[in-house]
């Protein structure tokens, strides 16, 4: 038998080949009922939770945040506050809907970008032809009365309907006001370059201008409903870049909005395009917006992942998930804010087994304070 002998570049190519490798987007597993996958940025693939950009992450960073895995436990009616779930999940009841309650109106429809003033057709990479939005109609509304409502990035929470169970038995428990819910995807594609990116990621208030103008109206002509005005009785909710989107609606137009909820949220630097007064993107928000503002109206609730996108990066690199929600949620705490931060023990990011978890009470959580019927 002739032995053959490896060259030491050989072995590593041999080695690194053998290395399991990241799955195509279109091959990884189904994303949960309402999320994105776990282990994803954002609807269409991403970053991984591992991989991280520029420099790893230092022994100092670890450390803090090594201390999130000794945060108590998130209790039912925890006030505000830092806290922790996990490492094992179990859907929260008010996801199974109840034969006893009454089920709320879920309609469908799509909007043309071609007839969008704000976010016309600009041949951004992943484009959609159309933009879906899910619309929830409690059966305990009167038309003609101002609702409370709230605003989902992603259309996060119309798959399966469970954004709608939640509200269906939460309003008929009479812990949630008689609110309506309106889930609106993004225009296509993600990160950098395309017309989601554009939407969520732009630091400035255009995409709760393009809501108010063009999203709002069409539903409240089509459905019979009337929004109230009341910036106390309106929240946005998103993950990931959706979450940051979420804070910017109620951050640059707080006389519209006052509640926050995100999941992963990417307070990071994927601004697209880049916009000098504000060079970190949404890192910006806990750097320098929040701290050097004087405090807002809003009161905002904070989810991040253990294995959350970037989980292995330096903050030099601006890209760790988990690094900015925790500095979030310390910026936050500084100013006084109403916030609660949750931190997920085996979670990835905008993962499915956490937010079935834990979005019920986050709700409960988000509206205390407003008035329920």
């Amino acid at each position: 038998m002739k032995l053959i002998t490896l060259t030491p570049a050989a072995v590593l190519l041999g080695l690194l080949l053998a290395l399991p490798q990241p799955l195509p987007a279109q091959d990884r597993p189904a994303a949960p009922p309402g999320t994105n996958a776990p282990g994803t940025n954002t609807p269409g693939g991403g970053r991984r939770g591992g991989g991280f950009r520029g420099a790893p992450i230092t022994p100092e960073e670890q450390a803090e945040l090594a201390k999130l895995a000794d945060l108590p436990a998130y209790p039912a009616g925890a006030g505000d506050g830092d806290y922790s779930a996990g490492p094992m999940y179990a859907p929260a009841p008010e996801l199974t809907p109840r034969d006893s309650v009454p089920k709320g109106k879920v309609v469908r429809f799509t909007m043309d970008p071609n007839e969008s003033k704000f976010y016309p057709p600009r041949g951004l990479r992943g484009t959609a032809t159309n933009r879906a939005v899910t619309v929830y109609i409690p059966s305990q509304y009167v038309p003609g009365t101002p609702a409370p409502f709230i605003v989902t990035h992603d259309a996060m929470g119309s798959r399966n309907n469970q954004l709608a169970t939640i509200l269906d038995n939460l309003i008929a428990d009479h812990k949630l006001p008689v609110m309506i819910a309106v889930m609106v995807n993004h225009g296509g594609g993600d990160g950098g370059g395309s017309e989601r990116g554009l939407e969520y990621d732009t630091m400035s208030g255009k995409y709760a201008e393009f809501i108010e103008a063009e999203v709002l109206p069409r539903v409240a002509k089509d459905y019979n409903v009337t929004f109230t005005k009341d910036p106390a009785g309106r929240a946005t909710m998103g993950g990931s870049s959706g979450g940051s989107v979420a804070l910017s609606m109620a951050w640059y137009h707080p006389e519209w909005y006052h509640r926050v909820l995100t999941y992963s949220g990417t307070y990071v630097n994927q601004q697209t395009p880049m916009n000098p007064e504000t060079p970190h993107g949404a890192w910006e928000y806990h750097e320098h917006l929040i701290p050097a503002t004087p405090a807002k109206p809003l009161r905002i609730w904070l989810q991040v992942g253990e294995r959350d996108n970037g989980a292995g990066a330096s903050a030099a690199g601006y890209h760790n998930w988990v690094i900015a929600n925790q500095r979030m949620a310390a910026v936050l705490k500084a100013k006084g804010y109403h916030y609660q931060l949750v931190y997920c023990k085996n979670a990835g990011h905008v993962d499915g087994k956490a937010v079935a978890q834990t979005l019920p009470q986050a709700l409960l959580w988000l509206w205390e304070g407003y008035p329920v019927k």
